[in-house]
């Protein structure tokens, strides 16, 4: 079990069946997640850095 950076919603995830640096999806909020340790596992957010530019050019 992992929880989403994001909502704090509990993911169901095996040690054994991700590897660092995958990414997944949250199914609660839809967060795109990185594996960042695999023993326990954690999961960080990932930026999409085009929005940030996209508001930053308004």
């Amino acid at each position: 079990m992992a929880l989403c950076p994001e909502c704090e919603a509990s993911i169901d995830v095996e040690e054994d069946e991700v590897e660092e640096g995958q990414t997944l999806d949250c199914p609660e909020c839809g967060a795109e997640l990185e594996v960042v340790s695999t023993n326990p596992v954690e999961l960080n957010a990932l930026d999409d850095g085009e929005n940030e530019e996209e508001e930053e050019s308004w």
